[in-house]
């Protein structure tokens, strides 16, 4: 079959965009970088499509992988200001493994087959968009992260992403193996967005939050471990603190400063991001531009419900897409 005109793309495109998005997703963590790979994807289909293929499907996920791998090379080599963090991404009230079943789940939890079934494999598709999950795909090389997600998150075959990725069956067994043993530390403990985790989550955060805005120091104090790390991603293009902070007496001081210097949010909501609860706020105008006008603050938690991670987004281009509270 050849692949020629505008309808056999769109069709396509149609068909495997939304699994295709939720592999760049994955791939780079960022939602704004996924849209853009996924248009170059269908671009390339455009202006040269393949000819002779039963379906688009492994091309395309050939060219969008190929395209992902190079861009995170770009992002490697040109280095990052402060900690990265990944983009937040609205997986509305789905939980795990609940979600796999979802048939209006959001595009990056999309747990559909064009044909019906499940893509489901070793990880949960809401725990693979977890930002555990992808700051631990951050130790893997560019074409490990593409065979783990292709083989351990959408239940590929080894022949499947021989052909995907154009490799041999070999290297792939071999690349797999050495993703799997990058991941080991992640594997340990693994973070399953569960309506029991999610839960902990919000209780945290809501106790947290409220007790920072009151200036009850002991009350937020207590909800942290004492190991908390607190990461900032401004990218360079914000205030941001460039390196973790760390201890639950120097992450309150630092919060507290900040809450000094930039004034609290003036409207904030609760939303589900990457399967668990996050706070999205909105601040007053600054007479400094390089103050953020919005914030996404996540955190993870332990057993006992400790915040063990505090994670904060403050640049454009990562709270694109998101639903941003405006003040009152």
């Amino acid at each position: 079959m050849e692949w020629q005109g505008h309808g056999a793309v769109e069709e396509a495109a149609r068909e495997h965009e939304r699994f295709l998005w939720g592999l760049c997703y994955r791939m780079t963590g960022v939602a704004a970088d996924a849209d853009d790979l996924v248009q170059e994807t269908f671009a390339r289909a455009l202006a040269s499509p393949p000819e002779h293929q039963e379906s688009l499907r492994p091309w395309l996920t050939r060219v969008a992988v190929n395209l992902a791998r190079d861009h995170l090379r770009r992002r490697r080599r040109e280095g990052y200001v402060g900690p990265w963090l990944p983009s937040p991404l609205d997986t509305g009230d789905a939980t795990a493994p609940e979600a796999s079943t979802e048939l209006d789940a959001p595009p990056g939890v999309e747990a559909r087959l064009p044909g019906g079934g499940s893509t489901e494999g070793r990880y949960e598709l809401l725990e693979s968009v977890s930002y555990a999950f992808l700051l631990a795909l951050e130790a893997l090389a560019p074409k490990q992260r593409a065979v783990l997600l292709l083989r351990d998150v959408f239940d590929y075959s080894v022949r499947e992403v021989a052909e995907a990725l154009n490799m041999s069956e070999v290297n792939v067994k071999v690349v797999h193996h050495r993703a799997r043993a990058a991941m080991e530390a992640y594997d340990r403990a693994r973070c399953v967005p569960t309506r029991a985790l999610q839960e902990r989550a919000r209780a945290a955060l809501e106790g947290f939050m409220g007790a920072l805005l009151s200036g009850d120091v002991a009350a937020a104090e207590a909800l942290l471990s004492s190991d908390v790390r607190a990461l900032t991603d401004g990218g360079g293009q914000v205030r941001a603190a460039h390196v973790p902070v760390v201890g639950a007496k120097r992450v309150l001081t630092f919060l507290q400063r900040l809450m000094e210097l930039r004034g609290a949010p003036v409207a904030f909501e609760i939303q589900m991001l990457n399967g668990l609860p996050a706070l999205v706020f909105a601040f007053a105008e600054a007479e400094d531009p390089m103050y953020a006008s919005h914030a996404v603050m996540r955190v993870d938690v332990d057993g006992d419900g400790r915040i063990t991670r505090i994670h904060s987004v403050l640049t454009d281009r990562k709270l694109a897409g998101l639903r941003l509270p405006t003040p009152a």
